[in-house]
């Protein structure tokens, strides 16, 4: 099944807010576009899983959750890279944007579920899916843009420019609820 173009299909965002660099810097087989309706279809999921354990809502429930978090405009910024041949998804990167009453309520960008299919990796996916979402991120006027990562993950987004500082902390809900 070829690419669908992106006039036929229900985007998340405009695709006008993806940079004209980073597309031009895709390999001629790959199309990067946000998020649309019918991505279900497409694996949006699988490829979500190269992250941590996904399970299936359904097609309607994803439709639904796709909707909610649509309708908290100028916040989510949700993008996909697909294989032009296939029309399949390869590649994942989200963008939520956070309001401050800090810094002149100011705004911080925070990157998130980045992941490509095991196939694809080492082929610079993953470093356009980033350049596109910081691209977002400085474009809608955040003040920093910031991510949490393993370790192990770390030497990849430096060569993404991004830098190590603080340290992140959490809090399992799953074990508290089991130990209250």
């Amino acid at each position: 099944m070829p690419l669908t173009p992106d006039s036929e299909l229900d985007l998340f965002f405009p695709s006008s807010l993806i940079s004209q660099e980073v597309r031009d810097a895709l390999h001629e087989d790959l199309h990067i576009r946000p998020l649309a309706s019918s991505d279900y279809t497409r694996g949006h999921l699988a490829i979500l899983s190269v992250l941590t354990q996904v399970s299936d809502p359904g097609e309607a429930a994803w439709r639904d959750q796709f909707a909610a978090m649509r309708a908290a405009p100028d916040t989510y910024y949700h993008l996909v890279i697909v294989d032009r041949a296939t029309d399949r998804i390869i590649g994942v990167g989200s963008l939520v944007v956070e309001r401050k009453f800090l810094r002149g309520l100011a705004r911080v960008g925070h990157i998130e579920d980045i992941a490509v299919d095991k196939q694809q990796q080492g082929k610079k996916i993953g470093l356009r899916i980033i350049n596109a979402l910081t691209y977002i991120s400085e474009h809608l006027g955040c003040y920093k843009t910031i991510l949490n990562c393993s370790e192990s993950n770390i030497p990849f987004y430096e060569k993404c420019g991004f830098e190590k500082k603080e340290c992140e902390m959490a809090s399992p809900f799953f074990l508290y609820k089991l130990l209250c």
